[in-house]
């Protein structure tokens, strides 16, 4: 029997209210090319799911923590993932509630400020890889005029990776996302988002590989000794 590895697993969080949306086109385009690579991936539209954004009293991170049974399916998927993509709008200079309530309920599950401050591996997360894709109806130089762009990405890029003990992460920005968008620019915005899922789903594949033959390669020389 010939030993295998297994594909990569993509999560997708997507975080925008209207079915039609570009951030659907994102998250569909995403999706559908990692699964050409062969790789596993699902997605979580949060409001076609009725996400509830609220943390509850419960699920303070503590001693007496307890994840509510809506988060148990989540963790799940999160857990499985070696990737985990969100892709969401920025309004009023952030991601909609619902995903930092995602942060919140879910990735942040029992995960409290001393383990933060101790730098303690993230359970779900640790070691994983996150990509985000946003857009916005103002462009990306008028959010860095009125300096939202370096407070988003040094709060959902830089300190989630840092916080969360990924990998790494990699964001993809599209401005000017307005309503009637041209067919040619939207079409030029999907290959970009292709062009990215293909890299990632390239590097994820070599990244299992790797993991693969030390585990084979180890679990062999133990069998000789």
């Amino acid at each position: 029997m010939h030993e295998t590895a297994s594909q990569p697993r993509h999560l997708v969080i997507l975080g925008h209210p209207a079915p039609g949306s570009f951030n659907h086109a994102v998250a569909r385009a995403y999706a559908d090319t990692v699964a050409e690579c062969g790789h596993d991936c699902i997605i979580r539209d949060l409001y076609a799911l009725g996400f509830d954004p609220l943390l509850k009293a419960s699920e303070r991170p503590g001693s007496d923590y307890v994840a509510s049974p809506d988060l148990q399916p989540e963790l799940e998927y999160v857990t499985d993932a070696d990737i985990v993509t969100m892709v969401y709008p920025i309004w009023f200079g952030m991601p909609p509630a619902i995903v930092k309530g995602y942060v919140d309920r879910v990735l942040g599950a029992g995960f409290s400020a001393r383990n933060i401050k101790d730098a303690t591996a993230n359970p779900f997360l640790a070691g994983k890889r996150m990509v985000l894709f946003s857009s916005s109806a103002t462009t990306r130089p008028w959010l860095e005029e009125k300096g939202q762009w370096s407070a988003l990405t040094q709060a959902f890029d830089n300190y989630l990776t840092d916080i969360f003990t990924l990998a790494g992460t990699e964001h993809v920005h599209f401005d000017a996302i307005v309503p009637a968008l041209s067919g040619r620019f939207v079409n030029e915005a999907l290959a970009r988002v292709r062009e990215k899922a293909y890299a990632i789903a390239a590097e994820a594949s070599r990244a299992r590989h790797a993991k693969f033959t030390r585990a084979v390669v180890a679990a062999r020389m133990g069998k000789r000794d």
